[in-house]
């Protein structure tokens, strides 16, 4: 199975994009979001994969962060939400997007990717809005991990002419900030559902986590 690729961006297609790795090519499918923040060609890239496997077609789905890997895995979990729904899911919402949308039940938002109707858009809410929080959660940790394992993974006799420059790490303070916000949240004693949700709600104005935590516990509550 493979689970990340470092190389050079030959090219990027409309849906797709071509890393060579070592003199192997590799055709990765990316999100129009995620094909939009890689970098120009000839560029050292990063992505993690997930693998497509049918008896007629392999195919490889790249991803900026761990997270977003983990989101796109939990959406295809959905039945009647494909790889390629998935993937329009995550480039017109996001994976904090996604998330906050599906938590908050609002399927309005997961209906505004290209090619998901109301019906599918509303089974995504109700299937994974109780999955939601734990994603979340673990959003910190998953995103954490993209500077452990992003490396340069060529010989020790490649030259530095031929050598690519690691690539730079992407921000991903929505996710951490989160999944920081979440963890507090239930260290205070709510439930992951309640805290999510508050989360999710306060995310948009949120500038920084300790700012997101307060906007949370506001509305969390009670009312009079």
């Amino acid at each position: 199975m493979i689970g990340k690729l470092t190389g050079r961006l030959d090219y990027k297609g409309p849906d797709h994009a071509l890393i060579d790795v070592r003199g192997v090519g590799y055709v990765v499918h990316c999100s129009e979001r995620t094909l939009a923040s890689l970098p120009g060609s000839g560029e050292a890239v990063a992505l993690y994969t997930e693998m497509l496997v049918r008896e007629d077609l392999l195919q490889l789905f790249g991803f900026l962060t761990p997270y977003e890997k983990e989101w796109h895995r939990l959406l295809t979990s959905v039945q009647g939400v494909g790889a390629k729904a998935s993937m329009a899911i995550l480039g017109t919402l996001g994976p904090e997007g996604a998330a906050r949308a599906i938590t908050l039940g609002d399927a309005t938002a997961i209906k505004a990717a290209p090619g998901v109707g109301p019906k599918l858009a509303q089974r995504v809410v109700m299937e994974l809005k109780d999955k939601a929080p734990a994603v979340m959660a673990m959003g910190g940790t998953l995103d954490a991990a993209m500077d452990a394992v992003v490396a340069d993974d060529l010989p020790a006799t490649a030259t530095p002419a031929s050598a690519p420059k690691k690539p730079a790490a992407a921000k991903r303070p929505a996710s951490n900030m989160q999944a920081e916000a979440l963890s507090a949240l239930q260290n205070l004693g709510y439930g992951p559902s309640d805290a999510a949700q508050a989360v999710a709600q306060a995310a948009e104005d949120a500038s920084d986590t300790p700012d997101l935590i307060r906007q949370a516990l506001r509305l969390l509550a009670p009312k009079d």
